[in-house]
């Protein structure tokens, strides 16, 4: 279904169309909550398939490695969250497809055993071939990986045995006995630049609010800028994208960080890293909370510590700068590369927390009309006020939860549009930003009788 911004009422295709303006000191924007998409090129599993992963579940199937190796470190920092915000509650992992990949193989006898991936995570698997000392003729085939046994079969011929999700066995006759049997010739596949364009395709059907590229190449970037753009003014989907040293962006749509940070382990994590944890930051912070002055969870110090000069001029370019702040690295405050500001789109676009408020309007309206409103409602004075009953009853539940503020019903029109089937939307809206700057002026008196 179409969707995206509107000039003129002349759209072909049924849909919802939305504009985001300022007005004054009233602005509406775009974006969503829970699900952060990334591409990696990584070392197990399908290549240019979007695999859906869900916090909390056994990274092995997905990546090959549990979430405590180094492998999964990009899991495991996106999913952190922070100390006043959740991760994401999804993440959409793109395995980078590239070239020259093999997969890990062996063979004993007229067996012969392919790891189901290519990659180097394939080496790392050991077959185990020993007979059943309770059932003559019968092996136990062990599929071992890590010193654990992943995968069991008790079969009497080499055509008995059956796929897992590591293995795939060939070959016919019978079985012989051996204390291991290491599979070797695994290698990961050298990505090119092309294999980003192939995840924006395989990821525009997806509904996600942050995308996370940790790269550092130019014209992968300004794709991704341009594709983030397009898909929210578009197709109707509003989502922000999370690059390093992105500030040249200039878009509401771009996130840029500017450096890293150290672990307290004495990990460093660059700045095209830390990606990571603010993709995963971002896409967890609900619309009424913003990250300035978040805490980066087991975050020593910021990597490089910025002199204040430097955090300002970055700040003023549009980037995301960690902090040191009593003992804590932190988001120094929570924005995008938006820097040009108009009439129509001024300083507030450039606020993270305004972003979410209005992304996440502009989202569930179009999913609420698309699933309970176009082609089911009459356009006519009872259907209108259908629609506007929902928006406002919606704004009435966002602004009790602090999303915005100063809102009345008088703040949404709903009339006929200039087509028999259409119907033009006014909605006026105040989002909430949090206090980031006080400013206090101490009056110190002297008590002039004991002067």
């Amino acid at each position: 279904m179409a969707g995206g911004t509107w000039t003129s009422q002349n759209k072909i295709q049924p849909g919802v169309y939305i504009n985001t303006k300022s007005r004054g000191n009233l602005s509406v924007s775009i974006g969503e909550k829970g699900t952060v998409a990334i591409a990696e090129p990584l070392s197990w599993g399908p290549c240019g398939i979007v695999q859906e992963i869900i916090p909390g579940e056994d990274l092995r199937p997905y990546i090959g490695y549990d979430i405590t190796h180094e492998k999964a470190i990009f899991l495991r920092e996106m999913m952190k969250g922070s100390d006043t915000t959740s991760g994401p509650v999804k993440i959409l992992l793109y395995r980078l497809a590239g070239t020259g990949g093999e997969k890990a193989s062996g063979t004993i006898g007229g067996l012969s055993v392919t790891a189901l991936y290519e990659g180097i995570r394939g080496n790392d698997i050991t077959i185990l071939i020993q007979e059943d000392p309770d059932a003559e003729g019968v092996f136990l085939v062990s599929t071992v990986l890590d010193g654990t046994i992943v995968d069991e079969q008790s079969v009497s011929a080499i055509a008995d045995l059956a796929a897992n999700v590591w293995v795939a066995f060939s070959g016919e006759g019978d079985l012989e006995d051996t204390a291991g049997l290491p599979l070797t010739g695994g290698s990961d596949p050298v990505i090119s630049t092309g294999g980003y364009a192939d995840f924006l395709s395989a990821i525009e059907p997806y509904r996600f609010d942050i995308l996370v590229y940790d790269g550092t190449d130019h014209i992968t970037m300004q794709a991704i800028a341009s594709f983030v753009k397009r898909i929210s003014d578009n197709v109707g989907m509003k989502c922000q994208a999370v690059m390093a040293n992105a500030q040249d962006s200039n878009s509401e749509w771009v996130i840029s960080v500017n450096n890293g940070v150290k672990l307290s382990d004495g990990t460093i994590v660059t700045a095209q890293q830390a990606t990571w944890w603010l993709g995963g930051a971002e896409a967890g912070a609900p619309y009424n909370k913003s990250l300035t002055y978040a805490q980066y969870p087991n975050a020593a110090a910021p990597y490089p510590r910025l002199t204040d000069a430097a955090v300002t001029s970055a700040i003023q370019a549009g980037e995301i700068v960690f902090i040191e702040s009593f003992g804590s690295v932190k988001v120094c405050t929570d924005i995008n590369t938006h820097t040009s500001f108009t009439a129509e789109k001024g300083s507030e676009f450039a606020k993270n927390r305004v972003m979410r408020v209005l992304m996440q309007l502009c989202n569930d309206v179009y999913k609420q009309f698309s699933l309970y409103y176009i082609g089911k409602v009459d356009n006519n004075t009872a259907g209108r006020n259908l629609l506007k009953g929902w928006i406002v009853g919606y704004l009435n539940e966002m602004q009790a939860n602090g999303g915005v503020q100063n809102f009345s019903a008088e703040d949404v029109t709903v009339r006929a549009g200039n087509a028999i089937d259409s119907v033009l939307v006014d909605v006026a809206v105040q989002p909430v930003d949090s206090i980031e700057k006080i400013y206090m002026t101490v009056m110190v008196s002297v008590n002039a009788a004991t002067e």
